[in-house]
């Protein structure tokens, strides 16, 4: 089978996967890519027969080798975006979400709960929906606190006179 992305590395190249390899200071992905290219680079394996060697998965290989030949070392070497959905809040209603958790509860009720935060970031028109996890995930960034005890804004307390 034909290689498409056919990984020929300098020497400079080379002797620096060699030294990114041996200090070991790097995260496990970059030295699994760091040593893809290495093989790859061997002519000797095909794609299947680095993953195996390697323990990685086959498409790995065929992404780095990619990577590697369309956008050169450092992006070969480095962690790509990965997907996911944007935060619902900006800082701005997430500083004002916090706020109204450090403020008196509404009629009825002792204290605010992440499902009353939730149902008020709605009707605030911050989110069409937003989740009871969500509030508590946004709170837990913080020193806040929903509960009783203040707003908690400081993680000492209050000092006595």
């Amino acid at each position: 089978m034909r290689i498409k992305y056919q990984v020929d590395l300098a020497e400079a190249e080379r002797a620096q996967l060699l030294g990114l390899i041996s200090k070991g200071k790097h995260g496990a992905r970059t030295l699994a890519r760091a040593r893809i290219l290495l093989k790859a680079d061997e002519g000797n394996l095909t794609d299947e027969g680095i993953a195996e060697a390697l323990n990685v998965g086959y498409a790995t290989v065929g992404r780095v080798r990619q990577r590697f030949v369309e956008e050169g070392l450092e992006c070969a070497l480095k962690e790509g975006p990965r997907p996911g959905a944007k935060p619902k809040l900006d800082e701005r209603q997430c500083a004002h979400l916090i706020a109204v958790a450090c403020s008196e509860a509404p009629e009825g009720h002792d204290h605010w709960t992440l499902r009353l935060l939730a149902n008020k970031v709605v009707e605030l028109g911050f989110a069409e929906t937003y989740s009871h996890e969500a509030v508590r995930q946004t709170l837990k960034k913080t020193t806040s606190s929903h509960g009783k005890g203040g707003c908690g804004a400081s993680p000492r307390s209050a000092p006595s006179m």
